[in-house]
């Protein structure tokens, strides 16, 4: 049996939400019983987003082999439960890198090295590969816009996959824009003609269009696109912007856009079960309450930087029936000029959990560990991750066990108490190259932690990506003073969980669990935190408004 391939490209703008699109159309897919794979080919020139600044590209999404991938890959495991690797993620650099090392090693046999056909074939080779696990379908998504000059390999590359599998193995599923022009007072199709066109003439013609919009497509406009771009009416598929992307899904079932690609496909499937996912939405959109999360992080001008953060947090939030209410605080404005300053307090005061996420580099420590104190004393709830577990620990030691000048090397190399290290140093090992340390660990929990209750289980996967660890030279101090090293790996060496017992949460992780969260499977940590930090918002309430009643249940609870 041929694989079958669904191809995303965009047009018109970028941005237009081809990961969550494609990510749409697995979800409708795997509804109904189908073994679905994605991938992502990204045009620039960087190897991997590894070292490339959030502020531009936004998160590194990590998957369990440690690889640095696009964020558009969290959109497929959040909606699919595709088995995502590095085999998943390429760019033009790591296409090329491939080639030239061919090239070097003599792969070739002495022939000129050119776009068509080594580039290309390349290309396909990977998407034969990822389909070779066994998909039923395997949905490709080529990044960037058509008429881009870095991404025309990717399409030629598809053209020729329909050439080499025929039309019932290949559709051709292209997102554009059809802009609303408000001084005209309509909806305008023309970038929409010249997208198709553009892509037409390196002779690719669009099976499916998602007519990405702000307001509805009325029949007369499906029918004048359907005509000027050569499709069917029913292909022409309104992709109208919703409040939450977990609706994406229902809007294109409701179009059939599942049952057109498998009519293309000539694939039988079942019925769409899509019952879940109602129940999700209708969450999102019916919440009994809301919840106020404060994320104190380094990159908070650009929201992409932490897409897999604020969805985990949402995901714990919807299973409890809540509304999310993030807000998003510069970890530099929490700075003070001397330790007794508490003029930062105020924009602290008022959420119902504080949270610190993952990042790189000293600017804003000393801010983030200003909300650390502020939740540890004030008793409100606190989750760190990564860098938040690693300045929580640092917090611990300069403020309970008066180690003022706790730091990690990773800020300050001199300090006398490194309480974050990199293991090696102390080993007098100098490291080259990637030190990070990435992709899925096992994780040990101590019976009786609030880890191991939120997990139901003593042992645990989880996704990395760090390169700096707690010192265990000072695990008798801190542990004596009341932190509870409540996580590690199996052999001890590496501290994963901390925990402050006698809080109502307070807990710390070396690794990213927001990369392992699901909308129908919130992620354990995240959901705790979530539900304690509701108690702690009914509690306020409670004391705000003197309704002992209230305030006795939520203590007891």
């Amino acid at each position: 049996m041929s694989a079958k391939y669904v191809f995303v490209t965009g047009g018109v703008v970028s941005s237009l939400g081809k990961g969550l699109a494609a990510a749409s159309i697995g979800c409708l897919l795997e509804s109904r019983g189908l073994r679905v794979n994605l991938m992502k080919f990204d045009p620039y020139l960087n190897v991997d987003p590894g070292t490339m600044s959030p502020f531009q590209h936004g998160e590194v999404f990590v998957t369990d082999d440690g690889a640095e991938t696009d964020l558009d890959l969290g959109h497929y495991e959040r909606f699919t439960h595709a088995p995502l690797s590095r085999d998943n993620n390429h760019t033009t650099g790591r296409i090329y890198e491939q080639i030239i090392l061919k090239e070097r090693r003599g792969d070739y046999l002495g022939k000129t090295v050119q776009v068509i056909p080594h580039v290309t074939n390349e290309i396909k080779n990977a998407m034969r590969k990822v389909s070779s696990n066994g998909a039923d379908v395997t949905i490709v998504e080529i990044g960037g816009t058509v008429g881009d000059i870095e991404s025309l390999p990717f399409l030629e590359a598809i053209r020729q996959m329909r050439q080499e599998l025929g039309r019932e193995n290949t559709v051709f599923v292209h997102l554009t824009l059809v802009p609303w022009i408000a001084a005209a007072q309509e909806l305008k199709t023309k970038p929409t003609q010249h997208s198709v066109k553009e892509l037409l003439s390196i002779g690719i013609q669009a099976d499916v269009l998602l007519c990405r919009s702000e307001r509805p497509l009325s029949r007369e406009i499906k029918q004048k696109i359907a005509a000027f771009c050569n499709v069917e009416e029913r292909a022409v598929i309104g992709a109208r912007t919703v409040p939450s992307i977990y609706e994406v899904p229902l809007c294109f079932a409701a179009e059939g856009v599942d049952a057109l690609i498998l009519k293309y496909l000539h694939k039988e499937a079942p019925e769409a079960n899509l019952t879940e996912w109602k129940a999700l939405v209708d969450r999102c959109y019916h919440p009994r309450d809301d919840v106020s999360i404060a994320i104190v992080g380094k990159y908070v001008e650009y929201e992409d930087s932490y897409k897999s953060l604020k969805e985990a947090l949402t995901h714990g939030a919807v299973s409890q029936n809540l509304k999310l209410n993030v807000t998003w605080i510069e970890a530099e404005g929490l700075e003070s000029k001397t330790p007794e300053d508490r003029s930062y307090e105020p924009q602290l005061e008022g959420f119902d959990g504080i949270l610190v996420p993952g990042g790189f580099g000293k600017r804003g420590i000393e801010g983030m560990l200003n909300a650390i104190r502020y939740a540890r004393e004030k008793q409100v709830p606190y989750f760190g991750i990564c860098l938040g577990m690693q300045t929580a620990c640092i917090e611990f030691a300069r403020n309970v066990c008066g180690l003022k000048d706790a730091n990690s090397s990773e800020f300050d190399p001199a300090s006398q108490h490194r309480i974050i290290y990199k293991l090696r140093e102390l080993l007098g090992v100098e490291e080259m190259g990637g030190t990070m340390r990435l992709g899925a660990w096992t994780c040990i929990l101590q019976e009786g932690s609030l880890a191991a209750s939120a997990y139901g289980a003593t042992e645990i996967s989880e996704r990395h990506r760090h390169r700096y660890e707690f010192n265990r030279e000072y695990e008798a101090l801190l542990t004596g003073a009341g932190l509870r090293i409540s996580g590690a790996t199996p052999d001890a060496t590496y501290v994963e969980i901390v925990e402050l017992p006698g809080h109502p949460y307070f807990l710390g992780c070396q690794f990213h669990p927001e990369f392992k969260s699901k909308p129908l499977e919130p992620h354990p940590l995240f959901r705790e935190f979530i539900i304690a930090s509701y108690k702690n918002h009914k509690g306020r309430l409670a004391v705000e408004t003197n309704d002992a009643s209230t305030l006795t249940n939520v203590l007891s609870s």
